[in-house]
């Protein structure tokens, strides 16, 4: 990599940039946690809290939660006891979390230029997926934080200058700690499999092996994960053989896998992972391309500046390692192209450094950053103006059910009860499997209860007679059934 100092970088460039990190932050606490991620995974956060148990999270009141790791967990609980159990304090821990990548990346980048800091940092909060990330309650942005950790301890640890390389060789195994912690042993494959490529294409076995401490690293990695799945399987039998079995082979690789404790199997097409990371890197999928053909045609002969071959190699097995390992994975969803993105945006940075007049890649920029910006306003004001926000979250029927209801009568759902009503109702909503469990609950005290609209009219007459019809929230309608 060059140490080369980079000239002036554009303010107008700085700014936009910090605005869309602002307008994020502010975004956080506009709309309600939906179904099912956010919803499920704030629950599980205040069920923590109100559980007082801070080994075994739960799905519900009685049943443990084996799908992830606590790491998640715990921030969202943390900042609930810090800032109240509300939706801002849900997300916050995981907007930091995003801005902590940013960080690691910034560091990593500067290194070269801050002109090529300022472009890195554009790019990953520019990017679709990693903005939406970066502030919805989720596993993935606390895991990338992990997996950017170590990538980066690895690289530094080995090439960095010398007074720096004891320090961030200890990145790499707190990463991978904070990775296993955070989502689980798919965090070691995901930086193992690009170090160990490089490792063998390079040439660098053997530096690899002898330049970083393995030994006492791993052993740091082991105690800063370990005690937790060692308690987590004492409190909770049979957590790790679900854990590691069910979520770590059969949801990658049995197409619509229906051994899911906790939710359905994902079950697409095998490649469908490149068109998710077509559309998260949105709008850069679509500008940088436009821009590569116009700046390979107005680009006058220069002389070519070449860059460190072995960091681009590098960064390119890290950028294409999840999606290449997902390519032949069955159940997938959009986030698990996240891991490459601090790549990804270093690798283009340096492209946008070395091929492109200053302004114009600015420019480029300032485009994408003003577009996602965009996007994030015209998004949270279509969930207020078009009903999104009755679709995918029980909070309006919640608060309807809190303002009209008497003492001691309960909102019951009919069927599934949502984990957005489980969060609003501070777990009080009570769910029945069916109409006859439902007419016998209704024989002994008045309730509320929430019914999808397409189950509405396959009820028995007999119980459709006894409901009072109160409104209608997205997929459900709320009812009153009053023993007077």
């Amino acid at each position: 990599m060059n140490s080369n100092q980079a000239p002036a970088v554009s303010r107008t460039l700085i700014y936009l940039s910090l605005t869309v990190v602002l307008l994020r932050l502010l975004s956080l606490g506009l709309y309600p946690l939906m179904d099912m991620t956010e919803a499920r995974y704030s629950e599980i956060a205040r069920l923590m809290i109100e559980l007082d148990d801070w080994v075994t999270p739960h799905f519900d009141y009685s049943v443990p939660f084996w799908g992830k790791p606590p790491l998640s967990v715990w921030v969202t609980a943390i900042s609930f006891k810090l800032f109240g159990i509300n939706e801002f304090a849900a997300r916050l821990p995981h907007w930091i979390a995003g801005l902590l990548v940013v960080w690691i990346a910034w560091g990593m980048a500067i290194r070269s230029s801050a002109r090529l800091a300022i472009y890195v940092s554009a790019l990953l909060v520019g990017s679709l997926l990693f903005l939406s990330s970066a502030g919805t309650v989720m596993t993935d942005m606390v895991m990338l934080v992990g997996t950017t950790m170590a990538m980066r301890g690895f690289w530094f640890g080995l090439h960095g200058p010398n007074e720096h390389r004891q320090r961030e060789r200890w990145l790499l195994f707190i990463g991978l700690g904070i990775g296993l912690l955070a989502k689980g042993p798919i965090a070691l494959l995901l930086s193992f499999m690009p170090i160990t490529l490089w490792a063998i294409m390079s040439g660098n076995i053997a530096l690899t092996l002898r330049g970083l401490p393995w030994m006492r690293g791993g052993l740091i990695t082991l105690i800063i994960a370990l005690p937790w799945y060692a308690l987590a399987e004492l409190r909770s039998p049979g957590f790790l053989n679900y854990f590691l079995i069910g979520e770590h082979w059969h949801r990658f690789l049995t197409p619509g896998w229906t051994g899911d404790l906790y939710g359905n199997a994902h079950n697409y097409a095998r490649g469908s992972i490149w068109i998710f990371l077509l559309l998260d890197l949105l709008p850069w999928t679509v500008l940088l391309p436009v821009f590569f053909v116009i700046e390979m045609i107005k680009r006058k002969p220069t002389k070519a500046i070449t860059g460190d071959v072995q960091w681009t190699m590098y960064l390119c097995l890290w950028a294409l390692a999840p999606a290449v390992f997902f390519t032949f994975a069955r159940n997938i969803l959009w986030p698990y192209v996240l891991p490459g993105f601090p790549a990804l945006a270093l690798l283009t940075g340096a492209w946008l450094e070395r091929h492109s007049e200053p302004r114009r890649a600015e420019r480029l920029l300032a485009i994408g950053l003003v577009t996602i910006s965009g996007v994030l306003i015209a998004v949270i004001a279509a969930m207020h103006f078009t009903g999104i926000n009755e679709d995918k979250s029980q909070k309006a029927l919640v608060a309807e059910y809190h303002a009209l209801k008497r003492e001691n009568e309960a909102l019951i759902y009919l069927g599934e009860r949502e984990f957005s009503a489980a969060f609003y109702s501070q777990g009080h909503a009570q769910f029945v499997t069916d109409a006859s469990a439902l007419v016998r609950q209704l024989e002994h005290a008045s309730a509320y209860v929430a019914i999808r609209n397409e189950q509405i009219n396959t009820l028995p007459a007999q119980l459709q007679n006894s409901l009072v019809r109160i409104s209608r929230h997205g997929r459900f309608t709320i009812f009153l059934a009053r023993r007077d």
